[in-house]
This record gives structure tokens, sequence and C-alpha cells, in this order.
């Protein structure tokens, strides 16, 4: 069995790291050495940030999707929906309008509204 060796802490630190090693680990031994484990494999100072949080980098991820939401509503409505209107109203058969052929026109002028009318006469009823 090692020996144990005693070190200083201040009274609130050994508290924290306490709670800590008994929730994660069997032995406050065990909690230190993983600890100091995962520093020197990953290579990085416990002094030193490690960059945005999940809360942050979710925050930037929405902000840029919003944005992406933003341009494609702007090109739905600038640039598509009045494309599909165009390319539907070429596709679209309408019945062309039946024109008079030009012989009708002549007939049509030549055939002039009555101006006059005979009157009925109520006295001469038969």
């Amino acid at each position: 069995m090692d020996s144990f060796i005693t070190i200083r802490f201040k009274r609130a630190t050994a508290k924290r790291f306490q709670e800590f090693s008994r929730t994660h680990f069997k032995s406050h031994t065990e909690a230190m050495a993983t600890m100091l484990d995962f520093f020197f494999y990953n290579e990085i100072s416990p002094k030193e940030k490690l960059g945005p949080t999940g809360r942050t980098i979710e925050a930037s991820i929405k902000k840029r999707i919003n944005a992406v939401i933003a341009i494609m509503r702007d090109m739905e409505k600038t640039q598509t929906k009045p494309t599909v209107a165009m390319i539907e109203s070429l596709f679209q058969v309408e019945e062309p309008k039946k024109k008079p052929l030009i012989l009708e026109k002549k007939f049509v002028e030549e055939k002039k509204q009555v101006r006059f009318q005979e009157r009925k006469n109520p006295n001469n009823e038969l």
C-alpha cells in the first residue's frame, strides 16, 4: 500500500475538493490523479480558458441561423415568387379572343340602326 503525504490547502478549497471528489470518484487520491492526468495529456494549463462555452456557441449559431432565414425569406420575396409567377403565366392556356373577320366588319358597318319605326295608331285597331 502506498504511503500518504500531507498537503496544506485553505479550508474553503479543501471543502470544495472533497465535495467534488465524493460526487465523481471513489477516493480523493483518484480524483487528484485524474485531474492531473487530464491536464498533462491534453497539454493545457488550468489557468487558460478553453474557449467559448456551449451556451455562447449555441447563441452565436442561433444568430447565424436567423440571419440565413432572413436571407432566404428575402430571396423568396424578391426572386423566387416573381419568377414562379412569370413561369406560371407563360404556361397558362387562355383561349384567344375571337376577332371578327375583315369581311364581317364591313357587314356590321353597313347594317345601320333603324331610325324610324311605324307607329301603331290606337284608334285603328283591328
